[in-house]
């Protein structure tokens, strides 16, 4: 069954990639895996027309969204007048300080329907920001999804999944079919729930020597680690790591990747 929510006129927009949820059963999905509870902090990026914020806000827990589209600011304000568990930020996701809404010994949940094209550096943003937040579950493409969780020797293994593993438990929650919003994608949705992990995987290591390593290993990805780590890192001292210099990088593990940043 469709839930049609009340536009009040207002179009999707391109620049902004905006896709609203609008199937019901999908709504009452997410929010089941989302399960909160009122004495709960959540922050919902990107709430569109309200289809999860309702429900959100039903639990009794206190709840702030960020909203770039300004035009979508009344809309919600009018929806959610009476609700006094509701703070709206118009502000970009991309640029917003989430450390600042952390007002008491309650860490954050974070949720979002992420528009497509701001994906990759809203997440790095936010595990900038890990301190504060518990988990979050967020609808992205299946496509992203399905290589944010990717395990070794699959081939959507690569630099995604290495660096949100290294800080992240990771898991494929469901698939989410293009008619479930409005305007359709023309790409399948799924829901990832990450949780910051206290101790990384492999251990502690500078993001961007983590970074550095695993981009040149990926760079060509037919190719050993010899050959496309060769300018940072020798087979020599890939040999010491226990790492055969033949392997190609998708055969590599993500603590094996923190031991060959720690050699930079």
């Amino acid at each position: 069954m469709k839930h049609k929510k009340n536009t009040q006129g207002h179009q999707a927009r391109k620049r902004f990639g905006q896709n609203f949820l609008q199937e019901q059963a999908i709504i009452d999905d997410i929010i089941a895996a989302i399960s909160a509870m009122s004495e709960q902090h959540l922050v919902e990026i990107g709430p569109g027309q309200g289809a999860l914020t309702q429900p959100l806000l039903e639990s009794g827990a206190q709840l702030d969204v960020v909203e770039l589209d300004r035009d979508l600011i009344p809309i919600l304000k009018t929806q959610f007048a009476t609700k006094t568990n509701l703070t709206i930020h118009e502000a970009d996701a991309l640029a917003f300080n989430f450390e600042q809404l952390k007002t008491n010994e309650k860490q954050l949940r974070i949720i979002g329907n992420l528009p497509y094209n701001i994906t990759t550096p809203l997440l790095f943003h936010l595990l900038e920001q890990a301190d504060v937040i518990s988990d979050m579950c967020f609808m992205l493409q299946k496509e992203v999804v399905e290589r944010i969780c990717a395990q070794p020797g699959n081939k959507n293994y690569g630099r995604l999944s290495i660096m949100i593993q290294h800080q992240c438990e990771a898991e494929l929650l469901f698939i989410v079919p293009p008619e479930a919003f409005d305007p359709v994608p023309k790409v399948d949705s799924a829901i990832v729930y990450l949780k910051p992990l206290k101790q990384r995987r492999g251990g502690d290591i500078s993001l961007s020597q983590l970074n550095k390593v695993v981009t040149a290993a990926f760079s060509q990805r037919r190719k050993t680690l010899a050959n496309t780590l060769k300018s940072i890192i020798s087979s020599e001292q890939i040999s010491s790591l226990g790492i055969a210099p033949e392997q190609r990088a998708e055969t590599v593990t993500i603590e094996q990747f923190v031991a060959l940043a720690k050699l930079l």
